[in-house]
């Protein structure tokens, strides 16, 4: 799966994803430090890229409707530090690539898949 990942999550985690044959670019990498959501997300939309995320703005269902994009994981921890962040995508990675397309919520507790 092509992937972005967002500013607000560890670089480590680039890693850990490709380890899982997953393709990753960071907003980091692309320059997109601190720009608005609308251009991260049009970013990833024109690269044909899952976006994952911490950041709430991404958390409407009606606004990112699954199907209309390659596929949003928004991941909710109640403390979201760098090494609870990589233990959770880790626990899901595998599941990624059947999410294309797919508003995906993340938590300690579930994980909430709305498909297209």
């Amino acid at each position: 799966m092509r992937i972005k990942l967002d500013e607000n999550l560890p670089a480590r985690l680039v890693a850990n994803l490709e380890k899982r044959g997953h393709q990753v670019a960071t907003v980091q990498q692309e320059g997109l430090n601190g720009r608005p959501d609308e251009e991260v997300w049009s970013a990833a939309a024109r690269e044909a890229r899952f976006l994952i995320t911490q950041d709430l703005d991404f958390s409407d269902t009606r606004r990112f409707a699954p199907g209309t994009h390659p596929g949003l994981l928004l991941v909710r921890l109640r403390e979201p530090g760098a090494d609870a962040l990589l233990a959770a995508v880790d626990a899901v990675a595998a599941e990624i690539d059947g999410w294309a397309g797919c508003f995906v919520v993340l938590t300690e507790r579930k994980v909430r898949v709305r498909r297209p």
